[in-house]
């Protein structure tokens, strides 16, 4: 649904203004991959904060806590 919805609006902008539509079309790769590294990034920095949690929490799960 999401990509129909950018489709709908990428055709809007064409008729409105076609330069504009085009850069869009040239410029939208290369921001997702000048964006790529970030969200790895922010993939490692969540797994990190989840290994520290399961760190902390290790010691009252090994006396018998479990989550509700």
């Amino acid at each position: 649904m999401k990509a129909l919805l950018l489709f709908i609006g990428w055709c809007i902008l064409l008729v409105l203004c076609w330069p504009l539509a085009l850069l869009a079309l040239v410029l939208l790769p290369l921001i997702w991959l000048l964006c790529l590294p970030f969200r790895v990034a922010g993939i490692v920095v969540g797994a990190v904060l989840a290994l520290i949690r399961v760190i902390l929490f290790m010691p009252a799960r090994l006396l018998g806590w479990k989550p509700s």
